[in-house]
């Protein structure tokens, strides 16, 4: 850095000596350092041309200065007529203007007093040295008498030193001067031009003021940039830098201008001579041309100084910008690098699996691979700096300390990379190590739990078990692990959790070596037992003589009796002792079959959470890979402008899933890895945070769109290529849709495999809950392509069902031929029940591709819920029903796909007016005791209409209690028309929701069927069947269990075992084989009112009528609730 000052300084002082003497010279080439005055300043009085310089010189080579006849010479103001002299007099080189110059005084055509009183005025007032006075004195007869009179008495009067001569004529001026000296007023033949001459004498002064003045801005230029402190940071620097070099243009600009200027001037001296070789400059033009050329050298100098001086002053201004761009990306990369290296730190975990420890290898290499970028700038930045070094930078003391730093620090971190690489690499080989261990013990106890016990009974059969079990026990060198080994070995990886995990796996070795060891000596037994022939017995001598027989036969009948009873004895008890053999044998395969459970369970939760683990991953790297990379600067010129800010359109609330995931879920369903058959509740405790699924399967068709649109994009490419997949990003952005779908599948393993267990309730209650969530998204899928409501759709309450079916209408109103072709003619409509409406919409397919052809909906009509009823079956056809609206006003006649589909949607309707009914009920009732409360007490009970309401309403109760017990199985068929008295025709009020204080209405009876009440005794309430443990016969087909693999068949026998909870009984299908929980409503119908198996299904019932409605009005059923529905009959 001193250096560097020192070398600038020099630099300067050089400088500006040099541009000091152009001023100088300059000055020199001027005289103006001895007579600083230009033509500029007093050119209107040089123009008056009452005195010039023709250029013409006398024989000495004495400077000629003509006075020509100026009528108003006497006129001319004192400082006009000095100003010209001293002009005219230091034009000349200093050389002639010693030797003294030539006056012509022209006064031809004045008078004799003029002429004194000229020569008196010039002799009084000429600055310079004096050679010779020439005057031409009147023409005049007269005046020439006169002055040469005059001047020969008048001589002394002059007071000139020098001789006045009196010429009479031009041609005794030539006497003196030469011809070729005098200009053509005086008889000569010398080019002059007044005009001329005055022009160029400015241009030549102006220019030689245009150097001058470079030479100085150059000065104060230099002096500003040697004096300007360096910036500290690097915009400043730039700045300064820039600032500098425009100037230096700007001056370098200034300067070539100035060289034109002076090359024209020169040019137009030189003309005649260009144009006509022969002609010869007089001295004062060559005079001019001498000064031009010396100005113009003088340029060129102050030029190359300036450039010499730039040249330093640019190098040191550009070493300061690298300089601080260096120290720049310094503080940057070495924040990075810190960065890095605590990140690195991070990695501490050596994993508690293979695939933990491979993830974590995998972060590691993705780690690796991101901070190579930055260890790849860093090692730059220090060969950048070495650079520097080497060009002598005027900072090396700055730059060596570092650029030793950055090499320190990427050294480092590759070994501390390193490190963390060979210990991952040793903890996914102890990892492996344990799993293979693992694995070959799961295989054990498959072998054990699949060996049938009723084989190994036998001989054979036991002595073909040892083998099987002996040739596993020979594989078990490659898979066993020694404990001192694994911890002498591992020693640095091992931690609490990795120490806790090899005891775990040893003591697994260890129990499963010992079933093994249990049942070889088991089998040991079995196969070395013989089946030996029963040897007769011979009594002992005393029992013959105790022996009543006394013949011969006689005793040989009492000796064979015996050995009957021996032989009886003896098989009895070998038979007692295999019994009991075989009884043993049974617990062991009981206990077998849950060891068996247990391990298939434990498959299943080692699935969800490895699939779980990788499945966070593969968002994290959609996220870091893709997400993150459209905002990175550096791969912005990648990406199209339709694309940009499109980010959340493309992916979605997918780092929302993400968050989730790796934050709750994954981290809980950890906690259940010891107790698989618990994880439903883990899934029911989170199963609020999975509705996120539904917004991001909602913005799918967006996103499927939009890459569509740039699936070809460079930018997509180059991600690719980076994450080194092999599938394109929209197979990863199919993910989350995936994998909310596999979880249903991985539960209903999880529940096959844990019937018995504690959790099975909550795996059940889960899976239903993630199979609710899979039908909202599909829903939600299909609402959102509802096009034309005007309303909120969000305000007819939560989206229940939908599908589409065939749609008749027979309505009250309207044309008769309009009704016939409704009748007859089906329109295809998709119907959306909400809570509060259902909406019929016209299904449009589009075309497309993905989920561009997915269709959308055109919505129709709407009917308020609250106005709706319902007929559940329609005459000829099982899977039509009806839904009416305002008392059969408008009725729609609806075929479903399916009878399971009609059942489904009519379930669903039922328990929408069902939960509107119970509300207007509720409303009654405490309408009711209010108004009951405000009377005063009745005197009989039995004329109470609280009583009979009350009554009334018990009733209804119970109607409904028994006929919603066999919710979804009661099959009634209604008339083609309905006739008077059926269905709801008397109570149907309709009233609009607006009326009512936008209360949804509801009738009182939510079930009413005449045929029913005549077949089931008026209610059948009080007469329903309790459910007791026994043989039943089935009646009709049933394939909705808890577990889906259980069903019945009409005809199949089963055995009801006991009641659990909730309702449910625990059943065995003696014909199958196959045991599961089916809900005690559900067992009504399969089995009928007794051990009989008398059935319950009414589709053998004949013309049956069953109708749901909800039109009438919370006030107006409330006001009726005394009335007796039992009149209302088919």
């Amino acid at each position: 850095m001193r250096c560097w000052l020192h070398t600038e300084e020099m630099a300067l002082e050089e400088l500006m000596q040099r541009l000091n003497a152009v001023s100088q010279c300059t000055d020199e080439v001027m005289y103006q350092d001895i007579i600083p005055l230009y033509a500029a300043d007093i050119h209107d009085q040089l123009k008056k041309q009452f005195a010039y310089l023709s250029g013409g010189r006398g024989e000495n080579g004495c400077p000629v200065i003509t006075f020509p006849d100026y009528p108003a010479f006497s006129e001319i103001p004192e400082k006009e007529f000095q100003n010209v002299l001293t002009y005219l007099t230091s034009i000349p080189s200093l050389r002639d203007a010693r030797i003294g110059f030539i006056l012509v005084i022209d006064r031809r055509q004045d008078k004799w007093t003029s002429v004194k009183a000229s020569i008196l005025r010039i002799a009084a007032s000429f600055p310079g040295n004096l050679q010779l006075v020439l005057v031409l004195r009147p023409t005049g007869l007269f005046h020439r008498a006169l002055s040469d009179i005059a001047f020969r008495f008048n001589k002394d009067e002059f007071k000139m030193k020098v001789p006045i001569i009196m010429l009479g004529s031009v041609s005794e001026l030539q006497g003196y001067i030469d011809k070729t000296q005098l200009t053509e007023d005086l008889g000569g033949t010398l080019d002059y031009c007044h005009n001329r001459w005055l022009s160029r004498r400015t241009a030549i002064e102006g220019f030689a003021q245009k150097v001058k003045q470079t030479a100085q801005i150059l000065q104060s230029f230099g002096t500003e940039l040697a004096e300007t402190e360096l910036p500290n940071d690097v915009q400043s620097t730039s700045s300064l830098l820039a600032t500098h070099t425009e100037k230096k243009d700007k001056m370098k600009e200034d300067i070539r201008l100035a060289v034109e200027q002076g090359d024209d001037i020169l040019g137009s001296i030189t003309k005649p001579v260009t144009e006509n070789p022969e002609y010869k400059l007089n001295q004062d033009q060559l005079d001019n041309q001498t000064t031009v050329e010396r100005l113009l050298a003088q340029l060129h100098e102050t030029e190359s100084a300036f450039d010499e001086f730039w040249i330093k002053h640019q190098q040191k201004l550009e070493q300061c910008l690298h300089l601080r761009n260096f120290e720049q990306n310094f503080r940057e990369v070495k924040a990075a690098l810190d960065i890095v290296s605590e990140r690195l730190s991070a990695f501490t975990d050596v994993g508690n699996s293979c695939s933990h420890a491979e993830h974590i290898l995998k972060d590691l290499a993705n780690f690796e691979e991101k901070s190579c970028e930055i260890v790849a700038k860093a090692r730059m930045l220090a060969s950048e700096g070495d650079a520097f070094i080497q060009s002598n930078h005027y900072a090396v003391d700055s730059i060596i300390p570092k650029c030793s730093e950055l090499h320190h620090l990427c050294d480092a971190l590759a070994t501390e990379m390193e490190r963390r690489r060979n210990t991952l690499n040793k903890s996914l080989e102890l990892h492996g190590l344990l799993e293979k261990t693992m694995r070959w013990c799961d295989e054990g106890i498959y072998l054990l739990a699949s060996q049938p016990v009723d084989k190994c009974q036998s001989q054979d059969g036991a002595e073909s078990a040892l083998q099987e079990i002996e040739k596993f026990l020979d594989t078990g060198a490659g898979n066993k692990i020694e404990l001192n080994k694994v911890y002498r070995e591992y020693a640095h990886i091992l931690n609490e959790d990795l120490k806790e995990h090899i005891e775990k796996v040893f003591q697994k070795q260890e129990s499963m070596e010992e079933m093994f060891q249990k049942r070889q000596v088991s089998l040991k037994k079995l196969a070395a037992k013989q089946t030996r022939p029963v040897q007769p017995v011979a009594p002992r001598p005393e029992a013959f003589v105790k022996s009543p027989c006394t013949s011969p036969g006689l005793q040989r009948d009492c000796v064979s009796n015996t050995e009957s009873g021996v032989l009886r004895k003896v098989n009895y008890r070998r038979g007692k002792s295999e019994m009991s053999e075989l009884h043993q044998s049974r617990g062991g395969s009981t206990m077998d079959d849950e060891e068996n459970l247990a391990v298939l369970r434990q498959h299943v939760m080692n699935e969800l959470i490895e699939t779980e683990r990788a499945y966070v991953e593969e968002l994290l790297c959609v996220l870091e890979g893709y997400a993150a990379e459209m905002d990175n600067p550096l791969m912005a010129h990648l990406i199209s402008p339709e694309l940009q800010n499109k980010k959340d359109i493309l992916f979605g609330n997918m780092e929302e899933i993400y968050h989730f995931h790796n934050r709750i879920f994954l981290r809980e369903l950890e906690n259940y890895v010891e107790y698989p058959e618990l994880v439903g509740r883990c899934f029911l405790d989170q199963m609020e945070d999975f509705q996120i699924y539904e917004k991001y399967c909602q913005n799918k068709p967006r996103s499927e769109s939009l890459w569509r649109q740039f699936s070809d994009s460079v930018f997509f490419q180059e991600c690719q290529r980076k994450l080194d997949h092999k599938l394109s990003l929209d197979s990863y952005l199919l993910k989350p849709v995936q994998r909310i779908t596999k979880y249903q599948l991985l539960l209903k393993e999880m529940l096959k495999y844990s019937k018995n267990c504690e959790g099975a309730e909550d795996l059940q209650e889960a899976l239903n809950s993630i199979l609710g969530i899979l039908k909202a998204v599909n829903d939600s899928m299909h609402q959102i392509a509802i096009t034309g409501y005007d309303g909120n759709l969000n305000e007819l309450g939560k989206l229940l069902m939908q599908g589409s079916f065939n749609v008749w209408t027979d309505h009250k109103k309207g044309h008769s031929k309009v009704k016939d072709l409704a009748r007859f003619k089906p329109m295809q409509r998709h119907l959306f029940l909400h809570e509060k409406a259902v909406l019929f919409c016209k299904k449009r397919e589009e075309n497309g591709e993905g989920y561009e052809k997915a269709p959308s909906y055109s919505y129709k009509h709407s009917l308020n819920m609250a106005a709706v009823g319902i007929t559940e079956n329609v005459k000829g056809d099982a899977k039509k029903f009806e839904i009416w609206y305002n008392a059969r006003e408008e009725v729609y006649i609806i075929q479903a796909p399916t009878p399971e589909v009609k059942a489904t949607w009519v379930n669903e309707i039922r328990k929408v007016l069902t939960s509107q009914l119970q509300a207007c009920r509720e409303a009654s009732q405490h309408r009711t005791l209010e108004h009951t409360q405000s009377l005063p007490l009745p005197a009989s009970s039995c004329t109470s209409p609280s009583r009979n309401n009350i009554r009334n309403m018990k009733k209804m109760d119970e109607r409904k209690a028994d006929l919603t017990s066999l919710e979804g199985y009661v099959t009634t068929v209604a008339p083609k028309y309905p006739e008077k008295g059926k269905g709801w025709a008397k109570t149907s009020h309709s009233l609009d929701a607006s009326e009512e204080n936008d209360g949804w209405s509801s009738a009182e009876e939510p079930l009413n069927s005449s045929d029913a009440e005549e077949d089931g005794g008026g209610g059948g309430g009080g007469n329903e069947m309790k459910l007791t443990p026994g043989k039943y016969t089935v009646v009709t087909d049933y394939e909705k269990g808890v577990s889906e693999e259980f069903a019945v068949k009409g005809g199949d026998v089963v055995q009801l075992i006991r009641e659990g909870e909730d309702g449910l009984w625990y059943v065995k299908n003696l014909t199958t084989g196959r045991e599961g929980w089916i809900p005690a409503n559900n067992l009504l119908m399969l089995i009928g009112n007794s051990k009989s198996a008398q059935s319950l299904s009414s589709s053998e019932s004949g013309t049956a009528s069953s109708t749901l409605s909800t039109s009438s009005s919370c006030s107006d059923s409330c006001n009726a609730s005394s009335t007796s529905f039992s009149d209302i009959k088919g």
